[in-house]
């Protein structure tokens, strides 16, 4: 910008009002969220409620669902906040290798860093929005949908009951399917899943035409768990090095600058989903869905 320009910009206070939109921009917490992503809202207790329609595998794709393990834990030398690459079967992970390792010395105070360092299980969906109260201007739109064990695990009871009076039902299918009942609750202080439910099966709708329009509308799953979504085993080790401290002076961290940290590392891999930002808190507490995968997981490794 010329000198002349600037001057002029500056009695016509275009600078000025050019400052507040990026200050406002910086300040707005959902600039950065992913909104392909839908998330339910609570209230203030803690309690939530929407339906939704969770959603045949997009074309080209094998599943409806894919799985994303992370791992998100503190160190002496900052966040560790990363995709694993446990995620890829067969594939080995620096993390995962550091905690089988502590896991196996059967020292229970080895055993509980390695619980604070376990890996985290994700799905994603592609799912239609049929009722959200809190957020309304969500209704009748298909989205991606970041969901944990317990809510996989009313999925699987829904494909393959446990009684002989339920009928299986296909969650995903258009027509065979049914709406799903997700009911939030916070229970001692995590949010609790056990009262969502499916509803009776029934068309999402019975035109096609309106069915394969949300079918063309789905997001590619695969995307989410791309190579370039990953970084190498030996960035990984590398990062995972300084975050113990094994390879410098261990420093005190300060929680806010290790927040910003955590955000810029969560942008920079393009996650912007507001469950994927930690606290700055020494250790990241596992919610109620993870406990049981990870135990699972940790006993695998001891009996390999």
């Amino acid at each position: 910008m010329s000198f002349a320009n600037l001057k002029k910009q500056s009695k016509s206070g275009s600078l000025t009002e050019k400052l507040i939109k990026q200050v406002e921009k910086l300040n707005d917490k959902t600039s950065n969220v992913d909104e392909r992503i839908w998330k339910p809202s609570v209230d203030k207790s803690g309690n939530g409620y929407a339906i939704i329609r969770f959603l045949p595998e997009a074309e080209g794709s094998e599943l409806p669902w894919v799985r994303l393990y992370t791992h998100a834990f503190q160190g002496p030398g900052g966040w560790y906040i990363e995709n694993s690459l446990t995620t890829k079967q067969g594939v080995k992970d620096p993390v995962s290798e550091h905690n089988s390792q502590l896991w196996n010395s059967g020292s229970e105070a080895n055993k509980e860093i390695a619980r604070k360092q376990k890996r985290r299980l994700s799905y994603y969906s592609n799912i239609y929005v049929v009722s959200d109260p809190s957020n309304p201007e969500n209704e009748g739109k298909v989205f991606l949908y970041k969901y944990g064990k317990k809510i996989f695990d009313k999925i699987q009871e829904a494909m393959k009951p446990e009684f002989a009076d339920e009928d299986p039902i296909n969650p995903f299918d258009f027509w065979q399917g049914a709406n799903f009942k997700l009911k939030i609750r916070r229970v001692e202080g995590y949010q609790n899943y056990d009262k969502s439910e499916f509803d009776s099966p029934s068309a999402l709708f019975d035109e096609d035409a309106k069915l394969e329009k949300i079918y063309n509308a789905e997001y590619d799953l695969s995307e989410l768990i791309s190579d370039d979504k990953f970084k190498s085993y030996d960035e990984l080790k590398k990062r995972l090095a300084y975050v113990l401290g094994t390879n410098q002076p261990t420093k005190k961290v300060d929680p806010e600058v290790a927040e910003e940290d955590a955000t810029w590392e969560r942008e920079r891999r393009g996650d912007y989903s507001e469950s994927a930002t930690p606290t700055p808190e020494p250790v990241i507490a596992a919610s109620e869905d993870e406990d049981d995968e990870s135990l699972s997981y940790f006993s695998k490794l001891v009996n390999s």
